[in-house]
């Protein structure tokens, strides 16, 4: 599990209770990456702290509007010198991928542009009410092939997914969310999968939420590792 990453996602602007799950989430033994969002980014003392932080992080953003729109807001993240990993959405077309990888090459060689294909949240039927024609694994990988097509880093799908893509494409980063600890509830995600079952499928790394950060995060990081080596 060496190569491996356990993206840690911090789905709160509270800060207290970030601090505590920073505090909290370190081991030897994984490789753990912090991953904020729009919850944390956008509030009063989000993008403050991120300035300052002072380790390796994630900001997950999934970036989606016309190419000049995106590039902007790109631009506007070059102070976050830390910022390893951001998301933009397939959702944006060819063209905006393509303009951000160019543009996130200008400000920081080392931020990785990881394209969102289908959110986790979603279903066939979902994407049927959305107007969508084809399924869940026929759009995921349709729209990886537009990420890779456009020179980003990596591929954000579910698990489910990730192992049709890893046949296609051997070398890109593909990371998956929708993670939960064997038994746990699945909340709002509608294509879940075991961090275990997950790496079984060649995935770079996962991104694991209240399955860590709800109760003991101590504790929980423990039932991680030995859920990953027994």
């Amino acid at each position: 599990m060496k190569n491996k990453i356990i993206f840690v996602a911090c789905d709160t602007s509270n800060l207290d209770q970030i601090k505590k799950i920073l505090k909290n989430i370190n081991t030897k033994k994984l490789k753990i990456i912090p991953k904020f969002g729009l919850q944390f980014f956008y509030s009063k003392n989000g993008r403050k702290f991120l300035e300052k932080y002072k380790s390796d992080f994630w900001l997950d953003l999934k970036i989606n509007d016309i190419p000049q729109t995106a590039l902007s807001a790109v631009d506007s993240l070059k102070d976050l010198k830390k910022c390893k990993y951001i998301t933009v959405h397939a959702n944006g077309g060819l063209n905006m991928l393509k303009a951000i990888k160019e543009k996130t090459k200008q400000i920081n060689k080392n931020l990785k542009v990881l394209g969102v294909t289908v959110l986790t949240s979603l279903n066939n039927k979902s994407l049927k009410e959305i107007g969508h024609t084809k399924t869940v694994d026929q759009l995921v990988l349709n729209q990886a092939d537009i990420v890779k097509k456009s020179g980003c880093d990596g591929i954000v799908c579910s698990a489910k997914e990730a192992k049709m893509i890893r046949k296609k494409y051997k070398k890109i980063l593909i990371i998956t969310p929708g993670i939960r600890l064997p038994g746990d509830n699945t909340n709002d995600q509608a294509r879940v999968m075991t961090p275990k079952d997950a790496f079984k499928n060649k995935v770079s790394g996962v991104v694991i939420g209240r399955s860590l950060t709800k109760g003991n995060i101590k504790n929980n990081i423990k039932k991680l590792i030995n859920h990953l080596y027994r």
